[in-house]
């Protein structure tokens, strides 16, 4: 169960629609508008979630302000979480665009690298994360899925695994300034 509350201080960005996870991001090529991840990630955004349980019961609350920019291929997203317990969070992520269009992404508290394939309006994100519990670090995966619904909203939706177990889900709506 701790687990499940810790997981609600993960990040956003790090977003999805977890019923797509078996089917790749191709499906979504035709699909607009078509996102272009350095021109949506760029500037501040607001972005509100949730994180649900396994049952689906809402366990948090959260709204983020994101300080994005890009310096070539590379960009920086600064996240600083506000929570519905009146806690705080920030994690700032380095994105960094490949050869062949994906986008490679590092986080203090991601194991490796984050990876990110992008087509049509979507984006999907798998990566894992030290998420720490009772003094324990337990590494969570992450399947995030984003949609850009026009050119200020995109819509996310995460789901959490761990040993192949669902741990929750992260819903989020991200606002561009």
């Amino acid at each position: 169960m701790k687990l499940l509350l810790a997981a609600a201080f993960l990040s956003p960005l790090a977003l999805g629609v977890a019923g797509c996870a078996s089917n790749g991001v191709e499906q979504y090529r035709a699909e607009q508008p078509a996102l272009d991840l350095k021109t949506y990630l760029n500037g501040t955004l607001d972005a509100w979630g949730i994180f649900q349980g396994r049952s689906g019961e809402v366990k948090k609350r959260f709204h983020v302000v994101i300080e994005a920019k890009w310096e070539g291929d590379v960009g920086v997203l600064d996240e600083n979480f506000k929570w519905s317990d009146g806690s705080t969070s920030r994690r700032v992520w380095t994105l960094t665009r490949q050869a062949d269009g994906s986008f490679l992404g590092r986080a203090d508290d991601v194991i490796g690298e984050a990876v990110g394939e992008v087509a049509g309006n979507a984006l999907r994100w798998r990566y894992v994360l030290a998420l720490p519990v009772d003094g324990k670090t337990y590494h969570v995966d992450f399947d995030d899925w984003m949609f850009l619904m026009d050119d200020r909203v995109m819509l996310n939706r995460s789901s959490m695994r761990k040993w192949g177990f669902n741990l929750g889900e992260v819903t989020l709506t991200f606002v561009k300034r």
